[in-house]
């Protein structure tokens, strides 16, 4: 029988094998919320017991039942159904708004911190300018360009958000350059395209989707606030910020109209804030070991 002799550290000796990394408890919670609500709203034509514009004005503003689990608006339409659709609706607009932007801003950060100098100047005060209007402004100054409606969210949010990821992305290339394996490329030959693609930016996706995770979070508040105040997925269709505007009249009288859409948000935002949390600790853990 071998044995195995225990290498010793700093402290004391060190187990002679370590056991696997196993996934936060944050990100397996976080991801089980997501999942939920991810699923449930992919599932929104098989679970939704009615259609979501089908109007009723003989059960108009009922409180939650077993035939309404979440009441009906002032119209008589179901705020289950509709709540499901609408959520599908706001994570497919939220996935494209937060993951076009990403790998522009991951690619262009990594080309001003890997060249500097004259390339890295003009592009960083580019970032700069995007940076200097605050987004939420920037956002619907481009849609009153558009017009209200998706089309300008689609358009507007991927225009202001890139600029984030280019910083960030800039600021690791930084140090990422400076890094024994970085420069071997230059001692090699390789050319700066493969130095950047093949060795630089595999090694800045995962801060760049451990902060997507938060842009997931305010892009979807960006959406449910541009609909709520009528600039984004126009009445009647069916999003939570529009439900939400909807029911903000009969808070005191329907208070399920407007409230129990806005805790679907709400769990929502958890469930991603838990995923990123739980990769930022992981992260910080591998990084520290």
């Amino acid at each position: 029988m071998s044995t195995e002799v225990a290498a010793p550290t700093l402290t004391g000796v060190a187990p002679a094998t370590r056991p696997r990394d196993r996934p936060a408890r944050p990100v397996l919670v976080g991801a089980g919320i997501v999942g939920l609500l991810a699923l449930a709203a992919l599932l929104a034509p098989l679970i939704a017991p009615y259609s979501p514009n089908k109007v009723d004005f003989l059960h108009t503003l009922e409180s939650p039942s077993l035939s309404h689990p979440m009441g009906t608006d002032d119209a008589g339409r179901d705020i289950f159904s509709r709540s499901l659709y609408g959520l599908r609706l706001d994570l497919a607009v939220v996935i494209f708004v937060t993951y076009v932007p990403l790998p522009i801003g991951v690619l262009l950060g990594s080309i001003a911190g890997y060249l500097g100098r004259g390339v890295d100047s003009v592009m960083a005060r580019v970032a700069d300018v995007m940076l200097a209007f605050p987004f939420f402004v920037l956002v619907i100054a481009i849609i009153a360009i558009v017009g209200p409606g998706l089309k300008g969210v689609l358009i507007g949010v991927p225009i202001a958000g890139w600029a984030l990821y280019f910083r960030l992305a800039r600021s690791e290339m930084l140090v990422l350059r400076e890094q024994p394996f970085m420069l071997a490329t230059t001692g090699l030959g390789y050319s700066r395209t493969r130095a950047i693609l093949r060795h630089a930016v595999p090694n800045l996706w995962r801060t760049a989707l451990i902060y997507s995770t938060l842009d997931m979070v305010v892009n979807l508040l960006l959406l449910a606030s541009l609909s709520y105040l009528g600039l984004g997925k126009q009445p009647p269709g069916a999003e939570l910020g529009t439900i939400i505007a909807g029911g903000q009249s009969y808070l005191l009288s329907a208070w399920w109209i407007a409230t129990l859409p806005g805790l679907v948000l709400v769990v929502f935002g958890v469930g991603v804030g838990l995923i990123g949390d739980g990769l930022s600790d992981g992260r910080l853990r591998s990084a520290s070991a």
